[in-house]
């Protein structure tokens, strides 16, 4: 499966959601700077409408942030959208 992340440098959300994918199987994930680029931080906002990072997209679903991606591991949807 697929997992892009727009991220940042120094966002402790951008770690802990990277943990937590790997922890649950996914080995690669495609990280986009946005603090190194400032066109894909409007690229992230115009797919999102949100400003903080991390965005996560599980294939073609935004997932959301570090705390939507906890919530979707909680509630099983995570491993579902993985294996999918």
């Amino acid at each position: 499966m697929n997992v892009i992340m727009y991220s940042t440098g120094f966002c402790p959300y951008c770690i802990m959601a990277e943990r937590m994918l790997r922890s649950r199987g996914v080995s690669e994930i495609e990280k986009i700077r946005v603090d190194l680029d400032p066109m894909k931080r409007t690229e992230m906002m115009e797919k999102t409408g949100r400003r903080t990072v991390p965005q996560i997209f599980i294939g073609d679903t935004h997932v959301g942030g570090y705390d939507d991606l906890a919530k979707l591991d909680r509630s099983d949807g995570l491993a579902k959208l993985l294996s999918a």
